[in-house]
C-alpha cells in the first residue's frame, strides 16, 4: 500500500491549495461510495478533530430533487456533470469515489469538471486505474474487492481532514 502514498499526498495539497485560495470541493460517488461523499463533505463543512472554521465542501449526492429531476430530464449519466456544471468554478476540486472507477456519471462528472478547469481527485480501485489520464491525483486501491477499497478511501480522507487540520487552512 506504500506505492499510493504519493497520490494520497498529491491530493492533499490540491485540497489544501484550493482551500487556501477560498475555492470549494465537490464530491461524487454511487452507493458506499454516495456515503463517503457525503462523509467527507461533512468533515469538512463540521470539522474533523480540531475545532476550526468550517470549509465549503458539497456531496453532489444529497439533494433528492436535484437527483431525481436531472435523471429524469436528462438521465442518470447527467446527475453529477450538471451539478458540476451549476456549481463548480475555475480553481475548485471535484473529488471522485468510484470503485470500478467506470461510472458513467463519474465520468462524464470528470470531463465537465476538466472543461471548467476544475481539479480532479479520484478514489478507486484496480480496475479504475484509467483514470490517470483523466484526473491530477489518483488513488488506486490495489484489490477488485469493494468493501476493502471503501475501507482504504475511507483512510484516505481521513488522512486528508487530519493534513487540513494540521495546515490551518
Amino acid at each position: 500500500m506504500r506505492h499510493i502514498l504519493p497520490d494520497v499526498e498529491r491530493g492533499a495539497t490540491i485540497l489544501v491549495a484550493a482551500l487556501r485560495r477560498g475555492k470549494k470541493v465537490l464530491i461524487c460517488g454511487n452507493g458506499g461510495s454516495a456515503a463517503d461523499s457525503q462523509h467527507f463533505a461533512a468533515e469538512l463543512v463540521g470539522r474533523y478533530k480540531d475545532d476550526r472554521p468550517p470549509l465549503p465542501a458539497l456531496a453532489l449526492t444529497t439533494d433528492s430533487s436535484a437527483l431525481t429531476a436531472i435523471g429524469n430530464d436528462y438521465g442518470f449519466e447527467d446527475i453529477f456533470k450538471r451539478q458540476v456544471a451549476a456549481l463548480g468554478k475555475s480553481g475548485d476540486v471535484l473529488v471522485v469515489f468510484s470503485t470500478s472507477g467506470a461510472s458513467k456519471n463519474v465520468l462524464a462528472a470528470i470531463s465537465e469538471a476538466r472543461l471548467r478547469k476544475i481539479k480532479v481527485i479520484a478514489l478507486t480501485g484496480t480496475r479504475g486505474s484509467g483514470l490517470r489520464r483523466r484526473a491530477d491525483a489518483v488513488i488506486v486501491v490495489p484489490t477488485k474487492e469493494t468493501a476493502r477499497i471503501q475501507e482504504v478511501h475511507q483512510l484516505v480522507y481521513h488522512s486528508w481532514c487530519e493534513y487540513i487540520d494540521a495546515t490551518h487552512v
